[in-house]
């Protein structure tokens, strides 16, 4: 299906396809106010203004019971070998059932299931972005869940039109790459957090393992742009050096920069045990 054939269905059909991509009632109804859609990238544009500037917490907490559990041990069996998923339906039985235990444990602490974009991620990385996100309060949690549940939409709108024109979506406008340079290599499987300075505070923006490449390229939803401040990412080095068997001297890196319009910023890093550097990269 393509836009003009959506734009021919009646607001019925069209409505309950939106809502298949976010599960929340006033979402759908925000983006259906300006149906019929010009292109694309209007359609995206519109939904995400919906979504960040005119959706409630009801909204968003809707749009997450209409999820499967990630680490429910039923719904990983019947679920997650499947499209969005599968790299995950080759998780060993530990891990289902690690995952379930974790997932368990965060919705008992945040009141909502873990909602995560888990394309191309393995069960692995599931687990060990479930346990690190476990470690955030209950408003960070809302505001990383909003920015991955926004990430499924997108991955959803170009599912539903598949033969759309989607060359216009941007790659996140923040990415990172680690490179250890103590032996020439990515530095694989560290976890990355970036946060946001307001109100006086840090608060985790969104998160992310790097890599067999070393790099997160979906930090943040393709095409959105967020406000220019004060912005740091925090890499988690230290439990990287210890996988490795190696003793670092920086348990943490934290790299603080300015976003200042909506172009694209690169925040690398080159660690080894005892230094690292960094710059704006392209």
């Amino acid at each position: 299906m393509n836009l003009q054939d959506f734009n021919k269905l009646d607001t019925e059909a069209a409505s309950k396809m939106l809502f298949s991509c976010c599960g929340s009632t006033n979402w759908v109804k925000q983006v259906m106010e300006h149906f019929p859609f010009r292109d694309e990238s209007t359609l995206v544009s519109v939904a995400e203004d919906a979504w960040y500037n005119k959706g409630t917490e009801a909204d968003w907490r809707e749009s997450f019971t209409h999820h499967p559990k990630i680490g429910d041990i039923k719904s990983l069996t019947e679920k997650f070998a499947g499209k969005e998923q599968a790299a995950v339906g080759t998780a060993s039985v530990e891990v289902i059932e690690a995952l379930a235990k974790a997932n368990q444990a965060y919705e008992e602490k945040h009141g909502f299931i873990f909602i995560v974009c888990a394309t191309g991620k393995s069960a692995e990385e599931m687990l060990r972005l479930l346990n690190d996100r476990l470690k955030n309060s209950a408003a960070e949690e809302l505001s990383i869940a909003m920015g991955e549940q926004h990430k499924i939409s997108i991955i959803r709108f170009k599912k539903m039109l598949d033969t759309g024109n989607w060359s216009f979506l941007k790659v996140s406008q923040v990415t990172t790459h680690v490179l250890d340079t103590s032996i020439g290599r990515p530095g694989k499987d560290i976890s990355i957090r970036m946060k946001e300075y307001r109100n006086n505070s840090w608060q985790t923006l969104t998160q992310g393992v790097t890599n067999a490449d070393g790099r997160i390229a979906d930090l943040l939803p393709p095409s959105r742009c967020i406000q220019p401040g004060h912005y740091k990412m925090v890499f988690e080095t230290g439990e990287y050096f210890k996988a490795n068997n190696l003793q670092g001297f920086y348990p943490v890196v934290e790299i603080d920069f300015s976003i200042f319009d909506n172009t694209h910023y690169h925040v690398p890093l080159l660690i080894n045990p005892f230094g690292y550097s960094t710059y704006r990269g392209s």
